[in-house]
């Protein structure tokens, strides 16, 4: 028993110290980019074989000496979509949908399909943007209101474009969609019978403890400001019925409880991930899960989400079966650093 216990002990210095060296390693790349970027703030979480590690650079503002960490909070953006896949995955585990459903039945009354489109779209097609339903003309909103491009998108507005779409256009294709992922929330409503807000809580928030995690009531003082590829200062996002696409705020720390949830294979949340990671659209240029994206090479597989609004950008990997996961958040819309930053982690450090 000594002798096993000994090597016990070895085992877990040895995975400790390899912990280490890669946080340092990803510490100096993170670093090296805030040199030559001073002014975009980055948080970073790391977790490997459940040990958890983060760095952060910059300030919460470029008015702001107070230094962002760990805990402060950034718009995660289009992340909150894969929450909402693993809400879907969680239901279908609880029988209360089949992923092969119609939408037809799961859409609230107001909801009233084009003949044309009856018994059409799939649940997975919206979680694996291939409905070819209409979407989001963000482009238009942006020149109405640059600060709160989403906020016009009512339940009446939302509503119009369903019922009057008439035909499906590349159904089964992909093809980015708002909408869809707006949609899937409706149906989590309609089978839970509570907001979404409701939802995500009770399943994902507070039971991973993510007590910085939030849906609404932004004004807390440990938050970022984000800016625009000019530089312009940017408003946190209110998304109103558009929710399950962009809604969630958080933080690394937060972000780190979620992927450790997602690597364990015994969590509500990692089994419903599992499902997510099933390969749901496929064609020259990319895997598609439920709306998490599955990048392969000749050693492992990566999910990866990625989130991009007008003043903040994020992203989330991870690899279940070498069980490490990362985070990525900066303060402004910039995909260029951010996956220039993954690719650099991956390559030098992770692969």
């Amino acid at each position: 028993m000594r002798t096993s216990l000994k090597f016990l002990a070895a085992l877990l210095v040895s995975n400790f110290s390899y912990g280490q060296d890669i946080s340092k390693k990803i510490d100096s790349i993170i670093n090296a980019n805030h040199q030559k970027n001073p002014d975009v703030s980055i948080s970073v979480g790391f977790v490997s074989n459940n040990a958890e590690y983060f760095t952060a650079y910059g300030n919460l503002s470029k008015d702001s000496q107070t230094k962002v960490d760990k805990n402060t909070l950034f718009e995660i953006a289009s992340i909150t979509k894969i929450l909402t896949s693993n809400l879907i995955a969680q239901a279908v585990i609880e029988n209360k949908i089949e992923l092969e459903d119609y939408i037809d039945n799961y859409l609230p009354k107001a909801y009233v399909l084009n003949k044309n489109l009856k018994n059409k779209i799939k649940i997975s097609d919206l979680a694996s943007h291939q409905s070819g339903l209409p979407d989001i003309d963000f482009a238009k909103l942006i020149e109405i209101d640059p600060q709160q491009p989403v906020s016009s998108i009512t339940e009446e507005k939302l509503t119009t474009i369903i019922n009057n779409c008439t035909e499906l256009k590349d159904y089964g294709k992909y093809r980015y969609s708002t909408i869809g992922y707006t949609l899937l929330g409706l149906i989590l409503e309609k089978v839970y019978g509570k907001s979404y807000d409701k939802i995500i809580k009770s399943n994902i928030i507070n039971p991973l403890k993510m007590t910085n995690t939030l849906t609404i009531n932004f004004d807390v003082k440990n938050k970022v400001v984000g800016y625009n590829p000019d530089g312009g200062a940017q408003e946190l996002f209110n998304w109103n019925i558009t929710a399950p696409s962009g809604l969630i705020k958080s933080n690394a720390s937060d972000m780190v409880k979620y992927l450790k949830a997602v690597l364990n294979n015994e969590t509500a949340i990692g089994k419903a991930a599992m499902m997510t990671e099933e390969i749901f659209y496929k064609d020259e240029k990319r895997e598609l899960g439920l709306g998490t994206n599955i990048m392969t090479d000749e050693k492992n597989t990566l999910y990866q989400k990625s989130g991009d609004l007008m003043g903040q950008s994020s992203l989330i990997c991870y690899n279940r079966a070498k069980n490490w996961g990362i985070i990525i958040l900066i303060n402004q819309r910039n995909s260029e650093i951010r996956n220039k930053l993954l690719n650099e982690i991956y390559n030098t450090i992770l692969k």
